[in-house]
């Protein structure tokens, strides 16, 4: 494996930025002769970098923005999966899910973690570190996955005299759905939307609502750290903050475009990383396994797939990797590989429309329906219509530099046969020589399962309907498409305008639009 090797031939370690003196000890030796650093990750949810710091237009967030003015602020930061549980089972080891086999999201088998590899809280509480995770998710396709099982306590209060924490936290806020902020609303005017999303009033409330609800949490985010130096721990802390994935938004969460796994990083270490540094580096989620893990001088049984933030090898990276594979009962699998210049995108089932049925999408995504209903009517660009097309091409290339958004695929392009050999060789090599891919399986593709054609009416109701008759945990939901018929999304789309256009300080219901599970456990009950 590639990135082993390179793990355990490199012997130098730089503390990042100038503030760190040449009289100054390192940090390794500074935790063995010192007291050992704190650390606080710091999580929030499907947001992608669309920050004040980062240059988002509408958005005021200065709690986020002054740590970043304190540490290093990552421009190229990534994920390994866009969606919760998959990125999340890959940060909580520091391995890509596909290779510790937790790559399926909402997996309904978990088994236990493979190759000798620990969880990274277990790794901190055998060398003496107490272990908090403050919130309630820890959302892990492996075995052990449970809070209790995973940390010692819920907060770092917890801890004795003296002891060094490790401790998450997740700020939910940003996970569909949003609330309004009555202290700072957002005007549509304000905004900025990427050319893949129409540009109506709709589109844009929505947005903007999105982005309210991240100056909610910027506060929940300053109120923690302000505890960090109330209590005289920030001296000694390293605070990281991230995202999961992506935002979730059409294009972002559960795609592997830059929505999707593109996610705010941020890195504060006062003595050991110089303030108001802004960087450029490929750097991905699982890279803050490596650098705690340094930090804390803990060499973890198995070498990572991260890498150290604190060593200069990271700014040599070339490439990141990321995986999409089923989420939720939506079946679909989807490999790519990033450079600072070009991504390539494999699509490992392009038989599969991108906006095949997703119940979750089609519950939480105003802007879904909206699309929706302009795409049916022909009233989208080419550049939006796209995503609504009933297959993918296998491959998709997109040059960075002149195509930020992603939009226009030059797979085909004669100019770019070179390097999309190249990413395409690269890709294979990862799949092949560090993550041991799976690939698709027949069973897993389900052509055979259903008929050819949606029947009449939705899809979702079909699915409720068909409860008894498919075992949907092992076919998937069928790949219809469209879900829904012209009519059905007009309908949607009206049931989701009061709640968009609710106003700051307005309560107005998010609208049920699909089955959940509290719906079917009623009807079994209301059945029996």
């Amino acid at each position: 494996m590639n990135q082993t090797v390179k793990f355990i031939l490199v012997l130098s370690f730089v503390p990042l930025g100038t503030a760190a003196r040449a009289d100054q000890k390192s940090s390794r030796e500074k935790t063995t002769e010192e007291a050992r650093p704190n650390i606080l990750w710091i999580a929030i949810e499907d947001w992608s970098p669309d920050l004040s710091c980062y240059g988002t237009k509408g958005i005021h967030t200065p709690h986020v923005d002054k740590l970043a003015s304190q540490g290093i602020r990552y421009e190229t930061a990534f994920t390994t999966s866009p969606v919760c549980s998959t990125s999340r089972s890959a940060m909580m080891t520091g391995f890509h899910q596909n290779y510790i086999r937790a790559n399926q999201h909402r997996e309904h088998d978990k088994q236990p973690l493979p190759h000798g590899i620990k969880p990274i809280p277990r790794l901190f509480a055998e060398a003496g570190y107490f272990t908090a995770l403050m919130s309630w998710k820890t959302d892990c396709n492996f075995t052990p996955n449970t809070k209790s099982e995973l940390f010692m306590g819920k907060d770092w209060n917890e801890r004795k005299s003296g002891q060094p924490f490790f401790a998450r936290i997740t700020f939910g806020g940003t996970h569909r759905s949003w609330k309004r902020d009555p202290q700072r609303p957002i005007s549509i005017d304000d905004v900025e939307l990427p050319p893949y999303y129409a540009d109506t009033p709709f589109v844009r409330r929505d947005w903007a609502n999105g982005l309210e609800q991240m100056q909610l949490v910027d506060r929940e985010v300053g109120a923690l750290l302000k505890r960090l130096d109330d209590e005289g721990l920030t001296d000694n802390t390293i605070v990281f903050f991230i995202g999961d994935h992506g935002r979730c938004h059409i294009r972002g969460k559960q795609f592997l475009y830059d929505g999707g796994i593109r996610i705010p990083m941020i890195m504060r270490w006062p003595g050991e990383v110089a303030p108001a540094q802004v960087s450029n580096d490929l750097v991905m989620s699982i890279d803050i396994c490596a650098t705690v893990l340094e930090a804390a001088g803990i060499t973890p049984p198995v070498p990572l797939h991260g890498e150290s933030l604190l060593r200069r090898t990271v700014g040599e990276r070339r490439y990141v990797f990321a995986a999409r594979d089923k989420m939720d009962e939506t079946h679909d699998a989807m490999r790519t590989v990033r450079s600072k210049t070009h991504k390539l995108i494999l699509n490992l089932m392009p038989e599969r429309p991108w906006c095949q049925f997703n119940r979750y999408k089609e519950g939480a995504y105003p802007v879904l329906a909206e699309m929706n209903v302009l795409n049916l009517q022909g009233k989208l660009t080419p550049q939006q219509a796209a995503f609504f097309t009933p297959n993918k091409p296998k491959i998709e290339l997109f040059d960075l530099r002149r195509d930020p958004h992603e939009v226009n695929n030059v797979a085909d392009d004669p100019d770019y046969a070179e390097i999309k050999a190249t990413l395409l060789a690269e890709l294979n090599n990862w799949r092949e020589n560090v993550i041991n891919d799976q690939g698709v399986s027949n069973e897993f593709r389900a052509q055979a399962a259903f008929s050819g054609t949606r029947p009449d009416g939705n899809v979702d109701d079909w699915v409720q309907a068909n409860l008894e008759t498919y075992d949907f945990n092992k076919t998937g939901w069928p790949s219809w498409y469209p879900t829904r018929s012209l009519s059905e999304w007009q309908k949607a789309r009206k049931a989701w305008a009061p709640y968009v256009f609710r106003g700051p300080t307005e309560n107005v219901p998010r609208p049920s639009l699909v089955y959940s599970k509290k719906k079917n456990r009623s009807k079994k009950k209301t059945k029996k």
